[in-house]
């Protein structure tokens, strides 16, 4: 048997350790792609907020100019000639070449002297297409004479009196720069990146040679200057947004894709497959020198367990560390005459009593609060009934028959329902009737101080819910939101079920609450209950039955702002069984 334990104990702790080792390898290597694309994307979401900030600085410098259509006249070739060059040169890191082109074509240049000697045919395409547009514009990619391959931001002028058109301004801007200056952040040997427009052409370009980290990229570098494989460009473009697989001319690689900016453009982070893997190599090492001399260790100390401990103690060591939930009753099997068959009885029998006496706390608390509540709900205040006998006292004298048997009536129904014991719970329905009563007698109390409307949706008359649970709420507003105003005040009240809950809704137009008065809500089941209240339940009562009988997840949640009103929230389960 000692034979048996030893190698069960040697075998399962071998696999053990290698099943860690290779959950902890990967978790590992996991947490690591984590981050960097985590980084990535920190650094590809920067990247676009400066190429939004890159379009508002060529935006900037387009309405500029576009103020100034006196440099469009003839007389004034030379002073738009200098104001380009003065604008190129305070952003040469941005701007490669910045034109001024006429409606008859005629064109001044930042640069006019090498643009009077080689062009740039691109200028009259651009004309064209500015007559036909109404704002600034950007053009894909090209190869221009004046600045390389660049992109061209073109703002159409127009005349402030006739709004007819007299021409354009044109800014091309230095992609080589560009491409430099993101080169400092995302290039290395490890990772690339690449950016294209939403008509899948490539944007980044290059002074001189290709970079080696662009050549983890498919580039045909015999040509110049280089260039992406077309099909390559392609399967970029099909890319979903975020973090996706793609191959490279050096293996597979990961590939991290921003949404569209501003102007138009994609960004796409590249990095080796393999540059997850190379950093948990030495982990590796660690952990099979580890596992080494762990099994060496475990080996030695299970055959002296083994050996010198007996099992039941053992079970019953597992048994008591595991004890975490008193819900669950935690015994021990055994029916020994020894003294650990008499310990593991003592244990069984006090965990039985250990988990009764929870259980009889846990029931003597809840019907602790269960009789707290009742008794505070079966509470009329007298105050209550001497108001509403002196106003039918005073419709009495007044012979206003009717308004005296209206509001005896509302009065018994109101009583009844209050006094009703047969159940914790009602339908809305009758809680709403029950409102409607207790609103009626407030109403001929005072008069027009108030007015009350109830929009609830059918399917939720007859969801069961607990009973007086909407009247305080709204005696609280009529009492401390309505009463002390100089106008008349509304309560509306709506229902309705959203996933499977019952929400209902009061909403006054009282004197609502500041931050500090609205905290006071929650102590006031502390105070002792107002004179005015038709039951001896707050707020915080309502609220604290919904959690003892529904959970945490139902409750009240209670907004407001001095001077505009308070908005109470009530969330129930949607249940359509009936009242007992």
């Amino acid at each position: 048997m000692l034979a048996k334990h030893f190698l069960f104990l040697s075998v399962g702790t071998l696999l053990l350790l290698g099943g860690l080792t290779w959950i902890n390898l990967r978790e590992a290597e996991d947490l690591f792609r984590k981050q960097v694309v985590s980084d990535a994307q920190i650094i590809i979401d920067r990247t676009n907020l400066y190429m939004n900030a890159y379009l508002d600085n060529v935006q900037n410098i387009l309405m500029l100019i576009s103020t100034r259509e006196d440099l469009l006249t003839e007389a004034k070739e030379h002073e738009a000639t200098e104001i380009l060059r003065k604008y190129a040169s305070m952003n040469s890191t941005l701007y490669r070449s910045m034109y001024l082109v006429r409606e008859d074509g005629k064109v001044m240049s930042s640069s006019q002297t090498t643009f009077e000697i080689i062009g740039n045919p691109h200028i009259q395409k651009l004309l064209e297409q500015a007559k036909q547009t109404q704002g600034m514009f950007i053009t894909e990619p090209y190869q221009s004479p004046m600045s390389g391959k660049t992109v061209a931001f073109t703002m159409p002028l127009r005349s402030a009196s006739t709004s007819s058109f007299i021409g354009m301004a044109v800014v091309e801007i230095d992609l080589v720069q560009l491409t430099n200056l993101l080169s400092q952040f995302m290039n290395t040997k490890n990772q690339t990146f690449s950016i294209i427009t939403n008509k899948r052409n490539v944007v980044q370009a290059f002074e001189g040679t290709l970079p080696s980290s662009y050549r983890m990229l498919p580039y045909n570098i015999s040509v110049f200057p280089p260039e992406l494989d077309t099909a390559f460009i392609d399967e970029m473009s099909e890319l979903s947004l975020g973090v996706s697989d793609i191959e490279g001319p050096q293996g597979n690689m990961v590939a991290v894709k921003s949404g569209m900016n501003k102007l138009g453009w994609y960004f796409i982070a590249f990095y080796k497959d393999s540059f997850f893997y190379q950093h948990i190599r030495s982990l590796h090492t660690n952990f099979t020198t580890a596992g080494i001399f762990w099994i060496f260790i475990v080996l030695s100390s299970t055959y002296m367990i083994s050996r010198y401990v007996t099992h039941p103690v053992r079970t019953l060591v597992a048994k008591m560390d595991r004890v975490r939930d008193m819900e669950v009753l935690h015994s021990i099997s055994g029916s020994g005459k020894d003294e650990i068959g008499r310990l593991v009885l003592s244990y069984n029998a006090m965990m039985e009593r250990i988990h009764h006496l929870l259980q009889e706390t846990r029931e003597s608390e809840r019907r602790k609060k269960q009789f707290e509540l009742k008794m505070l709900q079966s509470q009329i205040a007298p105050h209550f009934l001497y108001n509403t006998l002196a106003c039918i006292s005073s419709l009495a004298k007044q012979h206003k028959i009717d308004e005296v048997r209206e509001t005896i009536k509302a009065l018994v129904g109101l009583l009844s329902f209050s006094f009703d014991k047969s159940t914790e719970f009602v339908t809305l329905a009758d809680e709403l009737e029950g409102l409607r009563m207790y609103a009626y007698i407030q109403k001929v109390r005072y008069g027009d101080k108030f007015t009350m409307t109830i929009d609830a949706e059918p399917v939720t008359l007859h969801i069961t819910m607990l009973k007086l649970t909407l009247q305080p709420l709204v005696e609280n507003a009529i009492f401390h939101g309505l009463v002390p105003l100089k106008r008349t005040g509304t309560i509306r009240i709506r229902t309705k079920c959203v996933k499977h809950k019952l929400i209902i809704t009061i909403r006054d137009t009282g004197l609502g609450m500041d931050s500090e008065q609205l905290n006071n809500l929650f102590t006031e089941r502390h105070k002792a209950p107002s004179k005015h209240r038709f039951t001896g339940i707050g707020i915080m009562n309502v609220h604290e039955r919904i959690v003892l009988y529904f959970g945490q997840e139902y409750g009240l949640s209670i907004f407001s702002l001095p001077e505009a009103g308070t908005l109470i929230r009530i969330e129930m389960p949607a249940s359509l069984h009936a009242a007992k």
